[in-house]
């Protein structure tokens, strides 16, 4: 069955990602792909960072032991891998084979943003507790890099900003604040920096992707969406969403709807196509990788189609 419209056409490939015996991704948060269209999969099971070549062939893992809740990840101009962990309330570099860099932020100590956690609530549920935005970082989530290798965190669930960094770590400039007008964010889920140096980011609860200039001057917004969680802009200017609502989105360059797909929300959640789709990222084909959180979502573990991939054809 194909999925897609016009000259955005894909196939799934049915059980993609050949997981070791007895492995589970459980939750897939950040997905990055390298120069070898080698796939990083950032999960929250007991191996964080489960390397695939394109065909889904397990190849490596790494990073056990070291997130709390692992959130988003991108790589790097020089083909660092980063990820964010919003549990810890850091952002780390790591080489490709996992070997620890940088890491921003200062561990386990939220910046004082008036978030408060209730238990037994979404953190979702607590974003009115965000009283005012503040430094790095309170619940960081999404990550990209400039080809400069500017480091840019958007910080997220507790906080309402984006921060810019200098390669080698140094807060440059922060932008953002609680609220849903330009500029504004009502969390700031995932962050892409595109070729042009644009920011984009996905303001999730406000259901807009937002685009600032590497300053952080607010530039235009794109609404035709439903909670986005992620995006991804390929070498032709292609932009890709994913969305909570059981959907991906793929525009033109100049904002115009160029194919949607997904699931219907009634659809038993056994056999649907999509959960909770919560990450997006595309290969040099051109080849579409979408991981979600079904677990977190509906208490169901997909196993290996926690990551699925839509070939283009």
């Amino acid at each position: 069955m194909p999925y897609g419209t016009g000259k955005y056409k894909y196939e799934l490939a049915e059980k993609w990602a050949k997981l070791p015996k007895g492995w589970s991704f459980l939750d897939v948060a950040g997905l990055a792909t390298d120069s070898q269209d080698r796939v990083y999969v950032l999960n929250r099971s007991d191996h964080p960072v489960m390397v695939f070549d394109r065909e889904g062939n397990f190849l490596t893992s790494w990073g056990e032991g070291y997130f709390k809740r692992a959130h988003g990840s991108c790589e790097g101009p020089d083909g660092s891998i980063y990820c964010t962990d919003d549990g810890h309330h850091i952002v780390s570099k790591f080489t490709p084979q996992g070997k620890w860099l940088l890491e921003l932020g200062n561990k386990d100590q939220p910046s004082d943003t008036g978030f408060v956690h209730t238990p037994g609530l979404t953190l979702t549920a607590c974003l009115h507790t965000i009283k005012r935005p503040a430094p790095p970082f309170n619940r960081p989530t999404g990550v990209s890099l400039s080809a400069s290798g500017e480091i840019y965190v958007s910080d997220g669930y507790g906080n309402a900003r984006v921060h810019k960094f200098s390669p080698a770590g140094k807060l440059l400039l922060s932008w953002g604040e609680p609220g849903t007008s330009p500029g504004q964010f009502r969390l700031p889920h995932w962050v892409w920096v595109d070729k042009q140096d644009r920011v984009w980011v996905a303001d999730r609860e406000n259901g807009r992707l937002q685009i600032f200039d590497n300053q952080g001057k607010f530039m235009e917004e794109w609404k035709d969406l439903n909670r986005p969680t992620a995006v991804c802009i390929d070498k032709e200017g292609t932009v890709y969403v994913s969305e909570l609502t059981q959907r991906v989105s793929i525009f033109t360059a100049d904002g115009k709807l160029a194919a949607r797909w997904g699931s219907q929300s009634n659809e038993p959640k056994e056999t649907a196509l999509f959960i909770a789709p919560h990450t997006i990222a595309v290969d040099s084909r051109g080849d579409l990788y979408v991981g979600e959180v079904s677990k977190t979502a509906s208490g169901l573990d997909r196993g290996s189609r926690v990551v699925q991939k839509f070939v283009r054809i």
